[in-house]
């Protein structure tokens, strides 16, 4: 079964790392930001994230460890798997510099105001784009495990990841261009920041698949619940909020939870 599952895992990490580009074809395209729309698809996202992680994702994990290590032993290797997998993404997230972390949230319309549009943009540029390469690289592991165990969760966890990387797409595209005068320029730049996420997919593919069984895939599936709940609670809904439209981000977070519980029903 997980053979069957490989080429459409990777599929979903490039759909969702390259979802990176949409936010530099928005700044191509589009002169203003729809601060509501965002908002309500970073809650979105988050809602997604949050509900498949704790309803679906670490039940699996705690079902494969407590088979396989017994009930207590299962247990406590859940939990700690968990926070494990919150750890690793918390340490990525405290090594990268405050200024281009990528949870600071940049608007289209930011790029009328390219006063200073010269070598300092350019590097701020890059790197957010490392910054954000640096990010997803967790983020395609995550999905690639999660789309070779289920594909119906692996659909999942690529929209909610493909909808956050679009604001980030956003933040490495306003500072490009404001460098270089060029849009396609700063299109580029945003689409090449998403390539990390199916990089993580095949080092998944090359360094842990060969090594599978129960027990490490229910370790490596707590961590990537552990992974996604980071990343809602410390990246989505601060960004969503930023965004100025607070409740409307809690609107989207309802609807992505109603939505993906509907759909663990239906898929």
């Amino acid at each position: 079964m997980l053979n069957n599952n490989i080429f459409l895992a990777f599929l979903l990490t490039v759909i969702a790392g390259l979802s990176t580009g949409i936010g530099g074809l928005l700044v191509l395209i589009f002169r203003r930001t729809s601060a509501k729309l965002i908002s309500i698809a970073l809650g979105f996202s988050a809602g997604v994230m949050i509900y498949v992680s704790f309803v679906e994702i670490l039940d699996e994990a705690n079902s494969y460890l407590v088979s396989s290590l017994g009930y207590m032993t299962g247990q406590w290797a859940t939990i700690f798997s968990f926070f494990f997998g919150i750890a690793i993404i918390a340490i990525i997230d405290k090594l990268v510099p405050e200024p281009q972390n990528p949870h600071e949230s940049k608007r289209i319309e930011d790029a009328k105001y390219c006063e200073d549009s010269g070598n300092g943009l350019m590097k701020t540029g890059i790197m957010t784009a490392v910054a954000i390469a640096i990010h997803n690289f967790p983020e395609g592991i995550a999905t690639f495990i999660s789309g070779v165990n289920s594909p119906k969760m692996g659909i999942a966890i690529a929209l909610a990841i493909a909808i956050h990387n679009i604001p980030e797409g956003i933040a490495v595209s306003v500072p490009v261009y404001c460098a270089t005068g060029s849009r396609k320029k700063a299109f580029k730049m945003s689409l090449l920041s998403g390539l990390s996420e199916p990089l993580g997919a095949l080092v998944a593919f090359l360094v842990l698949m060969p090594f599978m069984n129960d027990v490490i895939f229910g370790v490596i599936y707590a961590a990537v619940a552990g992974i996604m709940v980071f990343i809602s609670f410390d990246e989505l809904l601060p960004s969503a909020s930023e965004y100025g439209e607070h409740h409307l981000s809690i609107l989207g977070l309802i609807i992505g939870m109603f939505v993906m519980a509907v759909s663990l029903i239906f898929i």
